[in-house]
C-alpha cells in the first residue's frame, strides 16, 4: 500500500546508505557498437581526432562553465573536461514558449516535460558515450557476488555515441561535435518520452523548421534553448498504442511550433545523507530495490524528499546548542517577472510563511522569496536555469496552481522547483470564500473580490504550494483532529485556526455562523502545527549522527513521541475508507459540521442573486455560483457517506501500542444515515429557489437527482457493502451490518408505504434511482460485469483478493431486499388513492419482477 502513495522517480547515480557509498550497477564503457545516426553521432566509421585548433577556430564563440561549449557559424561543441566523465548529470526539460494549439493541450511556458539522469563516458577507439543511467535496483557491497551479478545484470544503456571531434591542448578534455544531436529528436533532451508528446498532441519534429536558438554554459549547468516543430495530430487514437508512429496519438492536423529549455544540472559529487520513508509523517519520496539490507531477500527503499540544510561550519557549535542558524544555503524561490505587480507581495509573503516552521528544525531565515532579477540588474539570470526555484505565471484559464520538484534520485535531495502559477487560480479562490464565508464575512459578497482580501487568498495558495516543493503531501486528515466546537470558538479558533495543517485541503471555515464573529484570522488556512512538526521531521540536523540508521533511531523516538498530539496526526490523501482523511472537510463530526454549513448555505442562496449581480451583465454570475452552492452541499453529502463502512487507519510501527485498523463505531454510522435521511433523502426543498433557476434554465429534478444519486452511489458500492458484510463477521451484533444499512435506506426512502400517502415527484424519482441501482447489483451490464469485484476493504476479513457479488452475502442481501420491497409495494399500490403515485409503484414493481426473473 505504502508503495503507491509514493511519488517515485527511478534515475540513478550514487547513494549514501548507512557509511555505504552505493555506486549504479553496470556503470562502464564496453565494446557497445550502437550508433546513432547523423555526423556528430557516427555514421560508422569512426573518425580520428584533429588538432584542436583545426576544430575549435579562431571564429568560435566560447562560454566556460560545468561544460566549455562553443559556437561556430551554425555547429555547437562541447567541451567536457575528463574530470567530468563519469559524473551524474540530472537533466530538466521545460517548455520555454508555447503557441496557442500547445495551450489547448494545456502546455505552457514553464512547464516541464521530462527529466533523466546522464554520464558521459570515454568508451573505445576515441568517444564518447552518453549513458542515460537507470536506478532500479542496488547492491551496497561491492565485494559479493551479488553486487557482480547485479552489475551484469543492469549495464547502463548507451543513448548516443559521439567521435571525439579533437582533443584540449593540454589533453584533460574532448570535444564533440553536438549540432546533430541537439537537433534531433531524441530520448534524453526535450521531448524524452513519445507519452510527453502525446499529451500536446505533437507527432514527428519536423526539421527543416526546426533549429538551435543557443547554449550557455554555467559553473554547474549548462541550459540549451531550441525553437522545435512537430506535426500537430488530432484528438488521441481510441487505439491504444497502436496509435500512428511518432507519438502523436492521432491523425495529422498541422503543426505546432514551440521553444524548448533542456537544463543540465551536475549533482553533488557527494549525495546528502539521506532520510528514509515513514509513513506516518506525510512526505513525497523517491526509491529503489535493495538486495543487500535484507539478507533473505530483497528490501524496498524509499528515500524522503527534501532540501539540503545544513549549518555553516563556524555555526556548528551553536546549532548543537540549540540557537538558531542560518543555513549555509537557504531555500530561495523567486517570483516571475510576469507576475501582476499586485501579486508579487502575497506570492512572496507565503513563501516568507514558512520561516517560521523552519525555526523548528533549528534554522533561521531558512527559506524566502525573493523578486527575480530584470534583464539590467542580471543579464545571466533565466527562469529556465535549473539552479533557480520559481514561482512561475502562467496566463492559462486553468483554474489551479501546483508545486512540482526535481530531486537527486541518490538521495532524495531536492534540487529545485518550478511551482505553477495560473492565472485563473483567482477565480477558484473566489468561489471557495464566497460559498464558503459569504454568511459571516461581508467581504465576499461581490463577484470581484478587493486587492486586499484576494491577495489574502493568493498568499495563502502559495503557501501550500511551497509547502509541497518542501517535500509535503496533503495531509487530508488534518482536520479531524479539531473538535467541532471550537469552530465556532472565536478566541480559540482565531488562536490556532481551523485546522493544523496548511497541507489538508480544508480551504475556509464553513462552520463559524454568522453570530460568533470570527475574524479572518478564523476563517483562513495558515501554517500550523502539524507542518511544524513535519518540517522539523525532515530538516533537523543531527551532528553528531554519521549513518542514515542511526538518524533514523531519532526520528523514530521522535515520531512516537509525537504520536500523544492528536495535532501532530498524518492523514493520507489516498485512503478510500477512512472518514478521518476526506479532503474540502472539517472537525471531528461530519455531521455536526455539515449543518452547520447549510445553515450557511441557505443565507447565502437568499441572497445570491443580489450578491452575483453586475451591472449590464446577464445570469452567467448567478448559473455559476448557484452550481458551486450544490456542489458544495454535495461535499457535505459525501463527507457524512464516507462514515459508512469506515475504517479509521492510524499508522503505527509494532512498537506503538493500539490498531491501526478501526472500524468506525456504529453508533456513528447510524447518526450519518440519520443526517442523509434528514437532509438529502427528505427533499432538500430549499435548493429549489425557483426564481433562481428560472433565470438561469436549471430543472429542480435534475439538481436534486443528481445529488441523491451520487450519494446513494456511493452508499450501494460494493466496496461500502462489502465492509459491512466484513463488519459483521469480525464485531457479531455490534457491528453497523449491512441489513441494518438497508433498514434505514428502506425506511428513508419509502416512508410513503407506510402511510399510503400521495408520493410527490421528487421523492418517485428518488425511488427509481434506488430500486433501479439495486437491479444494477444483481443484473450488472455486460461491459461492467467484470468489475464486480467486492474489496474486502482495509481491516474487512475477507479473502485478500476479493469476492464477487455472486459469492458474497450481498447478492443473497440485495435480492432479499428487492423481493420485500416488491411485497410492500404491492401491498401499497392496493391503498394508494393518488393516480401518478400508483402508476409510479406499478412500474417500480414491474422492474424488480423483471429483474428477478431475468435469465
Amino acid at each position: 500500500m505504502k508503495k503507491n502513495l509514493l511519488t517515485v522517480l527511478l534515475a540513478v547515480g550514487v547513494i549514501t546508505v548507512a557509511n555505504a557509498q552505493v555506486r549504479p550497477t553496470g556503470g562502464g564503457a564496453g565494446s557497445d557498437s550502437t550508433r546513432r545516426a547523423g555526423s556528430a553521432l557516427g555514421s560508422g566509421v569512426t573518425a580520428q581526432p584533429k588538432p584542436y585548433a583545426t576544430v575549435i577556430t579562431n571564429k568560435a564563440v566560447t562560454r566556460k562553465g560545468m561544460i566549455t561549449t562553443h559556437k561556430i557559424e551554425d555547429k555547437f561543441f562541447f567541451e567536457i573536461a575528463d574530470t567530468l566523465l563519469g559524473r551524474d548529470i540530472l537533466v530538466v526539460n521545460r517548455i520555454s514558449k508555447s503557441g496557442a494549439d500547445v495551450r489547448a493541450a494545456q502546455g505552457y511556458a514553464g512547464d516541464q516535460i521530462g527529466s533523466s539522469v546522464i554520464r558521459f563516458e570515454k568508451g573505445p577507439n576515441d568517444r564518447i558515450f552518453l549513458r542515460k543511467v537507470s536506478f532500479r535496483t542496488y547492491g551496497a557491497d561491492s565485494t559479493t557476488a551479488m553486487f557482480q551479478s547485479l552489475n551484469n545484470s543492469n549495464i547502463q544503456a548507451i543513448a548516443a555515441s559521439f567521435n571525439i571531434a579533437a582533443y584540449s591542448p593540454d589533453k584533460k578534455a574532448s570535444v564533440i561535435d553536438m549540432t546533430a544531436y541537439l537537433n534531433s529528436d531524441n530520448e534524453i533532451l526535450y521531448f524524452s518520452s513519445p507519452a510527453a508528446k502525446t499529451r500536446f498532441r505533437l507527432g514527428v519534429q519536423q526539421a527543416d523548421r526546426s533549429y538551435i536558438l543557443g547554449v550557455r554554459s554555467f559553473p554547474t549547468n549548462v541550459e540549451i534553448n531550441v525553437v522545435k516543430t512537430y506535426s500537430q495530430t488530432a484528438a488521441a487514437s481510441p487505439f491504444g498504442s497502436g496509435a500512428p508512429a511518432g507519438g502523436g496519438g492521432g491523425a495529422a492536423s498541422g503543426a505546432a511550433t514551440i521553444e524548448l529549455n533542456s537544463s543540465l544540472v551536475i549533482l553533488p559529487k557527494v549525495p546528502m545523507k539521506a532520510r528514509y520513508f515513514d509513513n506516518r509523517v506525510g512526505y513525497f519520496a523517491v526509491g529503489y530495490t535493495d538486495f543487500d539490507l535484507n539478507p533473505q531477500g530483497v528490501k524496498e527503499i524509499e528515500l524522503v524528499k527534501r532540501w539540503r540544510l545544513e549549518p555553516k561550519p563556524e555555526d556548528m557549535a551553536k546549532y548543537k546548542r540549540g540557537e538558531l542558524v542560518e543555513p549555509k544555503k537557504p531555500i530561495i524561490f523567486y517570483i516571475d517577472p510576469a507576475t501582476p505587480k499586485k501579486w508579487v507581495p502575497y506570492l512572496k509573503a507565503g513563501v516568507d510563511d514558512w520561516a517560521k516552521a523552519f525555526e523548528k528544525a533549528g534554522f533561521k531565515n531558512a527559506v524566502m522569496g525573493k523578486i527575480a532579477p530584470t534583464k539590467e540588474q542580471d543579464s545571466t539570470w533565466s527562469l529556465d536555469d535549473a539552479r533557480h526555484s520559481a514561482i512561475v505565471y502562467k496566463p492559462s484559464e486553468i483554474a489551479n496552481a501546483s508545486g512540482p520538484s526535481i530531486s537527486d534520485p541518490r538521495s532524495g535531495e531536492i534540487m529545485e522547483s518550478h511551482i505553477n502559477w495560473f492565472h485563473n487560480v483567482q477565480k477558484l479562490v473566489h468561489d471557495w470564500y464566497m460559498i464558503q464565508t459569504a454568511a459571516v464575512d461581508p467581504r465576499a459578497r461581490k463577484m470581484t473580490f478587493s486587492d486586499e482580501l484576494m491577495g489574502d487568498l493568493i498568499r495563502f495558495v502559495s503557501s501550500h504550494e511551497v509547502g509541497h516543493t518542501l517535500g509535503l503531501r496533503h495531509n487530508y486528515g488534518s482536520s479531524s483532529t479539531v473538535p467541532v466546537e471550537n469552530l465556532r470558538n472565536k478566541k480559540w479558533v482565531e488562536e490556532y485556526g481551523h485546522t493544523p495543517s496548511i497541507m489538508d485541503y480544508a480551504r475556509f471555515n464553513y462552520i463559524a455562523q454568522p453570530e460568533d464573529n470570527i475574524s479572518k484570522a478564523g476563517l483562513y488556512p495558515r501554517i500550523g502545527d502539524y507542518d511544524k512538526w513535519a518540517i522539523e521531521w525532515g530538516y533537523r540536523y543531527f551532528p553528531d549522527s554519521k549513518t542514515v540508521a542511526s538518524d533514523m533511531k531519532i526520528l523514530d523516538k521522535m515520531t512516537t513521541e509525537s504520536a500523544k498530539n492528536r495535532r501532530l496526526w498524518f492523514g493520507t490523501e489516498t485512503n478510500p475508507d477512512d472518514p478521518h482523511s476526506q479532503n474540502e472537510d472539517l472537525s471531528d463530526n461530519a455531521m455536526v459540521a455539515s449543518d452547520y454549513g447549510i445553515k450557511n448555505l441557505k443565507v447565502i442562496l437568499t441572497n445570491l442573486p443580489e450578491w452575483t449581480k453586475e451591472t449590464g451583465e446577464g445570469y452567467e454570475n448567478l448559473s455559476t455560483m448557484y452550481g458551486q452552492l450544490t456542489t458544495q452541499f454535495g461535499r457535505y453529502m459525501g463527507h457524512v457517506a464516507k462514515n459508512v463502512g469506515g475504517i479509521y487507519e492510524n499508522p503505527k510501527t509494532v512498537d506503538q501500542t493500539g490498531l491501526i485498523y478501526e472500524r468506525t463505531p456504529a453508533a456513528t454510522q447510524k447518526a450519518a444515515m440519520e443526517f442523509l435521511n434528514r437532509q438529502l433523502f427528505t427533499t432538500p426543498k430549499w435548493l429549489v429557489n425557483q426564481p433562481i433557476l428560472d433565470n438561469i434554465d436549471q430543472n429542480p429534478l435534475e439538481v436534486v437527482a443528481r445529488l441523491q444519486g451520487s450519494t446513494l452511489s456511493r452508499l450501494l458500492s460494493n466496496n461500502t457493502m462489502s465492509k459491512l458484510v466484513a463488519a459483521e463477521a469480525t464485531d457479531g451484533s455490534g457491528a453497523y451490518k449491512i441489513t441494518d444499512l438497508f433498514t434505514d435506506l428502506n425506511n428513508s426512502i419509502f416512508t410513503e408505504l407506510k402511510s399510503t400517502s400521495a408520493i410527490d415527484v421528487y421523492r418517485r424519482n428518488l425511488q427509481k434511482s434506488y430500486v433501479d441501482r439495486l437491479i444494477t447489483i444483481i443484473n450488472p451490464p455486460a461491459a461492467s460485469a467484470a468489475s464486480q469485484i467486492i474489496t474486502a476493504g482495509r481491516g474487512g476479513g475477507a479473502a485478500p483478493s476479493g469476492l464477487s457479488a455472486s459469492q458474497s452475502d450481498v447478492m443473497s442481501v440485495v435480492k432479499g431486499q428487492l423481493r420485500d420491497l416488491n411485497t410492500n409495494i404491492k401491498s401499497a399500490s392496493n391503498t394508494q388513492s393518488d393516480s401518478l403515485s400508483k402508476y409510479h409503484l406499478a412500474d417500480l414493481s414491474d422492474r424488480i419482477e423483471n429483474a428477478l426473473d431475468k435469465k
